[in-house]
This record gives C-alpha cells, sequence and structure tokens, in this order.
C-alpha cells in the first residue's frame, strides 16, 4: 500500500498543534503530499491562526502543503473532498471522555470511519513532539484487506524501528468445539494443536510475501469475540499503534444486532487506530 497524500481534518481545538505535528511527521515518513481539510468559518483571522501553526510545525510556505476551507456538513465535506483529490490516508483525532480513561468517537468520526474511500488514522493522544510508533498491534483475522494491512504495520515498524510487531489472530474453535463429545480429552489436545498450527502457519505464509527483516514479531492467537479480544489485547501490551483492516461497507443484519467487531474497538479506543482501506489505489493509475 503506498500512501502519497495525506488528509488531515482540522478544526481550531487545542489539540490541533499536537495533530499538525503528527500529520508533519507521516508527511516526512512517507514523503507524501499534506491536504488539510477544514470546515467552517474561513476569514483572516482563521487564515492567521493556521499560518501560524503551520510555522511552528514546519509546514508553512511547503509546496506540498495544501489548504481546503470547506462549507458544509463537516462528515460529508471531509468525505467528499478525500474522494476529489485522491487522499490515501486521512489524519484526524479521536475524543476522550471527560474524566475518563476510555475513548469514544463521536458522530462525525463513526461516519468517517464507515463510508471513508481511504484508510484513516486517529489519534487518541497526539503530541506536539511525537514519536516513532514502537509496539503495533495488527489484526490478522480473515479479511479482504489482511495483506494490506500486515504489510501497512511491517512498513511502519521498519521506518519506525519498531519494538514488537504483534499479530494477532482469530483462532476458529466451531469444529474443536464440536467434537469434544466425539473425542478422548488426547485426541482433542492434539486436534487443538493442530488448530493452532495451522492458523500460525497462514499468518506465516502471508508474512513470507511481506518485507520485515529486521522486525520482532510475534503471533497471538485468540478465540472469542475477534474485535473485543484485539482491543484488550493491544491494552495489555502498551501498545501505541493499532491496525486493522476496513471492515465491509454495508454490515450485514446480523452485525447490525449483534455488535460489528470493529465496534468494539470504536466504543473504548486502546490506543492510536489505523484502518486500512485501500479499495482505490488503482485510481492513481
Amino acid at each position: 500500500m503506498i500512501i502519497r497524500k495525506i488528509g488531515l481534518a482540522i478544526a481550531f481545538s487545542p489539540r490541533l498543534e499536537a495533530l499538525l505535528a503528527e500529520a508533519g511527521r507521516l508527511k516526512r515518513m512517507w514523503d507524501a503530499e499534506l491536504l488539510l481539510i477544514h470546515v467552517g468559518d474561513h476569514g483572516l483571522e482563521e487564515e492567521a491562526k493556521l499560518n501560524s501553526l503551520l510555522q511552528t510545525a514546519g509546514l508553512l510556505g511547503d509546496a506540498s502543503v495544501k489548504i481546503f476551507w470547506e462549507k458544509g456538513k463537516p462528515g460529508d465535506r471531509i468525505l467528499s473532498t478525500c474522494k476529489k483529490e485522491n487522499i490515501d490516508l486521512l489524519v484526524a483525532g479521536a475524543l476522550k471522555k471527560e474524566n475518563l480513561v476510555q475513548f469514544y468517537l463521536g458522530t462525525i468520526a463513526r461516519q468517517i470511519l464507515r463510508k471513508a474511500d481511504c484508510s484513516v488514522l486517529l489519534f487518541t493522544t497526539p503530541s506536539v513532539t511525537p514519536q516513532a510508533f514502537k509496539n503495533i498491534v495488527v489484526n490478522a483475522e480473515d479479511n479482504p484487506f489482511v495483506e494490506q494491512a500486515l504489510g501497512l504495520a511491517c512498513n511502519v515498524g521498519l521506518k519506525d524501528k519498531a519494538h514488537w510487531l504483534h499479530v494477532v489472530r482469530e483462532i476458529k474453535m466451531y469444529g474443536l468445539t464440536m467434537a469434544t463429545e466425539q473425542c478422548s480429552e488426547t485426541e482433542y489436545e492434539s486436534l487443538r494443536q493442530s488448530l493452532v498450527r495451522e492458523e500460525i502457519e497462514n499468518v506465516e505464509k502471508i508474512l513470507q510475501r511481506i518485507p520485515h527483516d529486521g522486525l520482532k514479531v510475534n503471533i497471538k492467537l485468540v478465540a472469542g469475540k475477534s474485535g473485543f479480544e484485539l482491543s484488550k489485547f493491544a491494552q495489555r501490551k502498551h501498545a501505541d499503534l493499532l491496525v486493522v483492516g476496513a471492515a465491509q461497507r454495508r454490515f450485514s443484519l446480523f452485525d447490525r444486532v449483534f455488535t460489528h467487531d470493529q465496534e468494539y474497538i470504536f466504543a473504548d479506543l486502546p490506543c492510536n487506530l489505523f484502518i486500512v482501506n485501500p479499495r482505490k489505489e488503482a485510481s492513481h493509475g
């Protein structure tokens, strides 16, 4: 997955300086263009504020930095600008519940995550002095974009000289559970070990196609609701980046009745969240 254009959704909030700093680091990481998207008032005061912040971030006067002043509904305008400008990665901030450690996503953020035609990176705690991602967790579930998600995680890990890349995959226990009453304890344990080996080999086969020499990789199998387990694992490992493949655009009736895996993550973000969606790569030609 190649990132040529990075979009940053901006509002004149106290965290804008930090988000500009984070976006600037990513811009340099991938040698990409940076497009700033603001939906709301646009006048001399707003331009002066933004120019001052751009100067602080070392981005003022950079020809590869463009500003889009938009009017209308924020979610709609951000998404339409991303599509029109062929943005590969949209960066935004996630909000924090007052006096609580959990994070939550507002209506606009959820709209962006569900409908964006590009990858999205949400920063939970952006910093004016950005740090490299050192402890990365990536979801290796059966997903149309699993290889792209693993490739992106490896790419970031190599560029940032990460300490660990934790690859998490859900182990399917259905067949094993059905066999419980039909086999001995020894046979059950043999089946379980075989299933574990098979899932680890599935991950290793994907990794063989992705450059990752020099990265310390830990493959972790989880059972249960994968989104919930993934979020908890990221918390336990003190991850600073969680990478997942984008979900299908339209959730099924089953997913709407029984919470979709990614909803667990959205409800309580464990760390910065990178949703990989390479749907429109071909549009670059």
